[in-house]
């Protein structure tokens, strides 16, 4: 009965040691505005503008991770919401974004991703389940913000735009 009893308190133990994954929210989006010279161009004013208004969206969302693509337009959109929220940007690889939807997976707390108008789409098609894919953005679109909502089996997707928040 007594090593019964220790097998219990063991097992419930362990039990309270393992961390299942909280509920979080991670926000995709496109890089702002960006000028039209170069390989790695920088952001436009209005770009500079639309990181800012990110910065403010997110403030109170309570950001833990940032992912960005190693650009200066990705990199750029991310910075104010990572000084805001005194975290480092990461960077990470569009090719590979099976690897950091299991990072995304795996993580706590809410996270910006920050891509391309060929990668966000993508990034968010792998939390939508069987609802609807997106498609890619075309070049013109910088206004659209993905709302993945994880929690601990499920996931789903919402489109909004800025001047939804």
């Amino acid at each position: 009965m007594k090593n019964l009893l220790l097998l219990l308190s063991f097992i419930l133990i362990l039990g309270a040691c393992t961390s299942s994954n909280q509920p979080k929210t991670i926000y995709i989006v496109r890089h702002a505005e960006k000028q039209l010279v170069g390989n790695d161009p920088e952001l436009l004013y209005a770009g500079g503008l639309r990181a800012q208004k990110l910065s403010q969206i997110l403030e109170d969302q309570d950001i833990k991770h940032i992912f960005s693509t190693d650009y200066i337009r990705t990199r750029n959109t991310a910075l104010p919401t990572a000084e805001d929220a005194g975290i480092q940007i990461k960077s990470y690889d569009p090719a590979n974004h099976d690897e950091l939807v299991k990072q995304l997976r795996s993580l706590e707390g809410n996270i910006l991703v920050v891509g391309h108008s060929n990668t966000v789409s993508q990034l968010a098609n792998n939390f939508v389940g069987k609802s609807e894919k997106y498609a890619d953005l075309t070049d013109l679109e910088y206004e659209f913000i993905y709302v993945v909502k994880m929690e601990s089996n499920s996931s789903s997707v919402e489109r909004k735009v800025y001047k939804d928040f």
